[in-house]
């Protein structure tokens, strides 16, 4: 009997146990826990492609709150570096007919006199990497000995998904149908450098394919005048992603964030000296007396050399087309243009701009300006130099 009482209140002392871990702990189903661990993997991998993937490299947002560019999330951040950061890398993934030639007549010329490391490419012709051929890329521009400036016609490369810390980058483009324009000259007939310069480039064209009409090449859709060859700007700031080479929305929306996020700069060709002076203010390290050198009659017969010959101009129902098809490239090119022209204005540079009045029946588009000397308020000017006066000191 006293063994059944013993059973009795040990059985009796084990519920209430029970009972009281069952109010103070909350119960879960395997459905619950399943939720639970599926939100904490979603978590984890959208922190990690943000840091692969996203977000401005910390040297161009330090730039940028330096020189008072910085977005309000930036001003909401570290405080304002006292001397303007040196970005030990820079990379001037070059658009093609966009003017690299003379801007890399230039960086020769700074190389030397500011003692950065300018690594050039002989590759001209390929834009687009494999993921292998990008992790090599990558690995050789990140070993270059620094303060480097990389300059290669490529479609920009996010170092950052490679494990590699993200470069600041810069660029210039143009108003997309005289890029076409001069790009289609040129193959055929090269520039002022040599007679049999285009020779070189294409010499296993054609004779009939050389000498072919714009106009015919155009109305006739060939698919050098055509979708996707047309779609050729845009392509330099989405990235190596298979849809940035499909013209549409989705290329256009990633090429313009990656300009906000990634690009310290990019100017617009029509409008060279203005980009040089704002490259002058923004990476002195680099760029320091490139105006000077620009105008020096020197450099100036240098550069008249790389200018395509032969060129003409399309018929106006050609042009229409072209607009046309190259719908995405102008709503990008004006963005930028818009951007730069916002840039100009806050570092007190004022253009006068003057309509081409052959092209404004032409075009459905705003009409491209041409930009005359820069003016600079002299208020803002006095303030300007003392900045650059007080950076070249440092």
């Amino acid at each position: 009997m006293m063994m059944k009482k013993t059973n009795n209140h040990k059985a009796s002392n084990h519920v209430p146990r029970e009972g009281c871990l069952s109010a103070l702990s909350p119960r879960f189903s395997l459905r619950d826990y399943g939720f639970c661990m599926a939100t904490l993997l979603l978590f984890c991998l959208g922190s990690l492609f943000y840091q692969l993937n996203g977000g401005p490299p910390q040297i161009l947002l330090d730039l940028r709150l330096y020189l008072g560019n910085s977005t309000f999330l930036d001003d909401h951040g570290p405080p304002t570096p006292k001397v303007l950061p040196f970005p030990s890398q820079v990379v001037y993934n070059r658009v093609g007919k966009c003017g690299s030639r003379t801007v890399v007549l230039l960086l020769r010329i700074l190389s030397e006199r500011h003692g950065f490391n300018l690594v050039t490419s002989d590759i001209h012709n390929k834009t687009r990497l494999t993921k292998s051929e990008q992790m090599e890329l990558i690995k050789n521009i990140s070993t270059a000995e620094q303060p480097y400036l990389f300059t290669r016609h490529v479609h920009f490369l996010n170092f950052s998904r490679f494990g590699a810390e993200q470069p600041v980058y810069i660029n210039i483009i143009r108003d997309p149908v005289n890029r076409f324009l001069s790009n289609y000259f040129f193959r055929r007939f090269g520039d002022w450098r040599g007679e049999q310069n285009h020779m070189v480039r294409t010499p296993g064209m054609k004779e009939e394919e050389r000498y072919l009409d714009i106009n015919e090449c155009i109305l006739g859709n060939y698919a050098e005048c055509s979708n996707p060859r047309l779609f050729y700007i845009i392509p330099y700031f989405c990235g190596q992603h298979p849809k940035c080479r499909d013209p549409g929305e989705w290329a256009l929306e990633r090429a313009k964030q990656n300009v906000n996020e990634n690009f310290l700069l990019v100017g617009i060709l029509e409008e060279l000296e203005d980009v040089l002076l704002l490259l002058e203010r923004f990476l002195p390290h680099y760029f320091k007396d490139v105006m000077n050198i620009y105008k020096n009659p020197e450099h100036r017969k240098l550069g008249n050399l790389t200018v395509t010959v032969k060129k003409t101009f399309p018929s106006p129902n050609a042009l229409q087309v072209l607009y046309q098809r190259m719908k995405y490239e102008y709503e990008f090119y004006y963005y930028v243009k818009e951007q730069f022209h916002l840039l100009k204005r806050k570092f007190g540079l004022k253009s006068q701009v003057k309509k081409l009045p052959s092209q404004e029946m032409l075009v459905p588009f705003p009409v491209p300006m041409e930009t005359m000397e820069s003016i600079i308020d002299e208020e803002d000017n006095q303030d300007d130099e003392k900045w650059l006066e007080d950076i070249y000191k440092r």
